[in-house]
């Protein structure tokens, strides 16, 4: 992990000594109070910039943004915005859209900025870096950043990795969450669910039982290893079913949402009456409930449950 946060500072080092310092611009009349910027940068005019079309982050908690701005009113800015110069007296972001909303939360007219000669490619590269570092972005945020470098400027996973200092397998991997339906990657956006919940949510190919379990997953408040034993169930009663419609079983049926939803509904029952997480593998009219035990003392615990003498 430590290895993974120096390889993305040397690229955002990197990429902003590639891009040349664009000649200075003339600093923008301040009408109130805005904190001095330091030595070899400038103070633009917070109008004068304008936000990133590349921008990963889709969302800013208003909270957050507040802290910040409280953070600048009381110690000043820590660290410029970095633009580049689109045309005369007008720039684009590259890096640090919270600060300049916090600026324009506070009516702060002027903000020191690094201006940076950069191409399109670079800009989108920087910014999704300096995201990255700051642990600001969401899964799902991360993978459309990773996603929008490659099909905006037609780069290869590897390339795309490349440039963030990330291991391609992990941008693969991050990438693979765009394939969950739009409720289940909100889920993941809000911190509903966990990436490797999501992971393990991808193996169910069934887009109607995928979400079924997820809301499961987030109502019964599953583990990832409680979801990976609910997903191999599952598949487990898929097989069943396949096996028994095979050998032409008049009782074998496919299973459809309403039956899905029953056999969720069960199961949770069964689950709250044992105090263990139960899979019901139900095809046609028959199936089987499997019940999960985590030692010889949850097993004994079942079998009271149960009523069974051990």
């Amino acid at each position: 992990m430590a290895n993974s946060k120096s390889r993305l500072g040397r690229g955002l080092g990197g990429l902003i000594a590639a891009a040349a310092p664009a000649k200075p611009a003339a600093p923008a009349a301040a009408s109130a109070p805005a904190p001095a910027a330091p030595a070899g940068f400038l103070e633009l005019a917070v109008t004068a910039i304008a936000p990133s079309p590349y921008q990963a982050r889709k969302d800013i908690a208003p909270e957050h943004l507040q802290e910040l701005a409280d953070s600048i009113r009381s110690e000043g800015l820590l660290q410029p915005v970095v633009v580049r110069r689109l045309s005369e007296g007008k720039y684009q972001l590259i890096a640090g859209e919270r600060r300049w909303r916090a600026f324009q939360l506070l009516k702060i007219k002027t903000i020191p900025a690094r201006v940076v000669a950069a191409g399109d490619s670079a800009a989108a590269t920087l910014g999704l870096i300096e995201n990255l570092q700051r642990e600001g972005l969401n899964p799902l945020e991360e993978a459309y950043g990773y996603a929008s470098l490659i099909r905006d400027f037609d780069l290869t996973q590897e390339v795309a990795a490349e440039r963030v200092g990330k291991p391609r397998a992990s941008v693969a991997n991050s990438l693979r969450l765009l394939g969950l339906d739009g409720e289940l990657q909100g889920y993941l956006a809000k911190g509903l669910l966990s990436v490797g919940h999501a992971k393990v949510l991808l193996g169910v190919e069934d887009t109607a039982q995928r979400t079924l379990i997820a809301r499961r997953v987030i109502e019964e408040g599953l583990s990832v290893r409680a979801t990976e034993v609910l997903v191999q169930a599952r598949k487990l009663a898929a097989a069943h079913t396949s096996s028994s419609s095979a050998s032409g079983s008049s009782s074998a049926r496919k299973v459809g949402a309403a039956d899905l939803a029953a056999i969720a509904s069960i199961e949770k029952k069964l689950t709250s009456h044992l105090g263990a997480r139960v899979a019901l593998l139900h095809a046609g009219k028959k199936g089987k409930i499997v019940i999960p035990y985590a030692g010889n003392d949850d097993l004994q615990r079942i079998l009271e449950k149960l009523g069974v003498e051990a």
